[in-house]
């Protein structure tokens, strides 16, 4: 298994509109935009793509949902990393968002 590195980005409703907008021709903010690289860059690491989250959004988000703004972070690293492996929306995704939580946050206090 090849390590890889990913990139995760948090900024404001403006730029998030602006990258949706631009890649998916949705003219509205989102909470989390993912875009896959898997290649290898110039410093010789494999780079699996990009994770580009707006906190504004997820903080509505997670006054909505009643939980912590983290949580609704690491929900949507979550779902921003298991796009980034290929998977698309579909009825089970948040199952499978569920089984890979435990296994991605082991290495994070």
């Amino acid at each position: 298994m090849q390590k890889a590195e990913v990139v995760v980005s948090f900024v404001g409703p403006r730029t998030i509109q602006a990258l949706n907008k631009k890649y998916r021709h949705k003219n509205r903010p989102t909470d989390v935009l993912s875009f896959a690289m898997k290649e290898k860059g110039p410093d010789g690491k494999f780079y699996l793509g990009d994770i580009i989250i707006c906190l504004d959004v997820a903080k509505k988000q997670a006054k909505k949902h009643g939980h912590s703004l983290q949580r609704e972070v690491e929900i949507l690293v979550i779902h921003g990393f298991l796009h980034l492996l290929g998977f698309e929306h579909f009825e089970g995704m948040e199952e499978e968002e569920a089984k890979v939580r435990p296994l991605f946050l082991k290495n994070y206090p």
